[in-house]
């Protein structure tokens, strides 16, 4: 399959996995009282407006690093490409001032920190010249930096799950409308590849960024960064236990780092207020 065909069946998959829940939980809103039928409307209404914001995002995050990942001639470019996406552990607190939104000054420390065990992990050949590849997946990592920073300006008044529904169904119409295009579709293509999609498409995307829209809800975009780089650390566990690869040193180091940064970042000498939110 091409990146386009891919991002467009996975992410299509993703918001179909979510539309019964999504149906439920239609039916409990119509349950609740006459006084805030206005208020649920106006709710779904941004939910929609956001959810298309966030689907030309993951747009163009996810198809920018896979074409990064295709034009690479490195051996190592999946790792590479796991590495220079990291940043956005340090953009989005970069893109978080631009927005007004103050950063504890141990957030910068552990980003920086969490930055370096992601590069312990992912870049053990190290990357000997920086070339187009590179750029697009810089690129996307701006995009999912703005991905976090946006979830965490609308997530108090939008429905999480309708949300990513929305999202994917944007993000997977655009694809297949650019896979239509650019790449010739291949259903035996689909057919080969449908346990790898029907993880992406529902556990990795469907489950997964569900978590993330509620999880954001009593975490700061910055925090949420760095915890998301955990990601590396799995990546070289799942590589381990099902791909037989072996994890060196520096990557048990790296994932010590990581983690010792998001612990780090945990702490906050200012206990919040009775009855604030866990955010503040």
């Amino acid at each position: 399959m091409g990146a386009f065909t891919y991002n467009a069946v996975r992410f299509l998959m993703g918001s179909l996995s979510l539309v019964p829940v999504v149906l439920l939980l239609e039916r409990r809103n119509k349950k609740t009282e006459n006084r805030k039928q206005k208020t649920e409307k106006s709710n779904l209404r941004l939910t929609w407006v956001v959810g298309v914001m966030g689907g030309l995002m993951v747009f163009f995050a996810a198809n920018l690093q896979q074409f990064g990942i295709v034009l690479s001639d490195s051996p190592s470019s999946a790792s590479e490409a796991g590495f220079i996406t990291g940043m956005y552990i340090i953009f989005v607190p970069i893109l978080g001032l631009f927005l007004g939104r103050r950063v504890r000054p141990l957030i910068w420390i552990s980003a920086m920190l969490a930055f370096g065990g992601l590069a312990l992990i992912t870049t053990e050949g190290g990357i000997s010249y920086f070339s187009l590849a590179h750029l697009l997946v810089l690129i996307c990592a701006i995009f999912w930096a703005a991905h976090i920073l946006l979830i965490d300006r609308y997530v108090n008044n939008i429905r999480p799950i309708s949300f990513v529904a929305v999202q994917f169904l944007v993000c997977g119409a655009l694809s297949l409308i650019t896979a239509l295009i650019f790449e010739d579709i291949s259903l035996q293509g689909i057919q080969d590849g449908i346990w790898v999609l029907l993880y992406g498409g529902i556990i990795a995307s469907g489950i997964a960024y569900t978590l993330q829209a509620i999880g954001q809800k009593y975490v700061e975009p910055a925090l949420a960064a760095i915890i998301f780089s955990m990601e590396a650390l799995f990546a070289a566990f799942s590589e381990a236990l099902f791909l037989g690869e072996t994890m060196t040193l520096q990557k048990y180091i790296g994932g010590a780092i990581i983690f010792t940064g998001i612990l780090l970042a945990q702490y906050n000498k200012k206990k919040p207020k009775p009855g604030s939110s866990p955010r503040t």
